[in-house]
């Protein structure tokens, strides 16, 4: 009886503790304060390369306000946000990566660079000006017009992750 009363007694106080003790995680991938930071105001990224193809503009632009909205409760805004993201698309070029046995370029690299201008109101040790590039490969014996979209796209996701990464996912 005595061992019961304590198995009893004990199994109470463990409930008990479990209930009373929570530990949670937040995984959305963000250190913002949204206390302190409401907004986000992006500028459109012009092309300034040698090289241009004209969907690309707004394809950034889209992508980028998409990951903000998706991934932060940020409100994206076109200007005055406490997170201010501005720039423009820098390079965009192609280049022989391989050559094949008879002497003509097997595969071809595409090349985006963006510079991006970072400005955070409420904190501005954090903002900065750098440049994030991404790459794709296609086969030479492709023409760019066929995978070009498709290729860009990849290539913009890419450095829309670093953007993010780099301007509110600093862990």
């Amino acid at each position: 009886m005595k061992r019961q009363a304590t198995t009893s007694v004990f199994t109470l106080l463990l409930i008990g503790l479990l209930t009373a003790c929570t530990i949670s995680y937040k995984f959305t991938g963000t250190s913002i304060d949204y206390t302190q930071t409401k907004s986000i105001s992006l500028d459109k990224f012009p092309i300034r390369s040698n090289y241009v193809w004209s969907p690309m503009e707004s394809m950034f632009y889209n992508s980028l306000s998409d990951a903000f909205a998706q991934k932060t409760k940020l409100k994206v805004l076109k200007r005055g946000g406490d997170l201010q993201l501005a720039g423009e698309i820098v390079e965009y070029s192609q280049t022989n990566k391989s050559v094949s046995s008879d002497g003509y370029a097997a595969q071809v690299q595409l090349k985006i660079t963006v510079n991006v201008r970072f400005v955070n109101n409420t904190k501005h040790d954090d903002d900065f000006e750098q440049r994030f590039s991404a790459t794709a490969e296609y086969d030479s014996k492709r023409q760019l017009a066929e995978v070009q979209e498709q290729l860009v796209q990849e290539m913009i996701n890419d450095i829309v992750d670093q953007i993010f990464n780099a301007t509110v996912a600093n862990w």
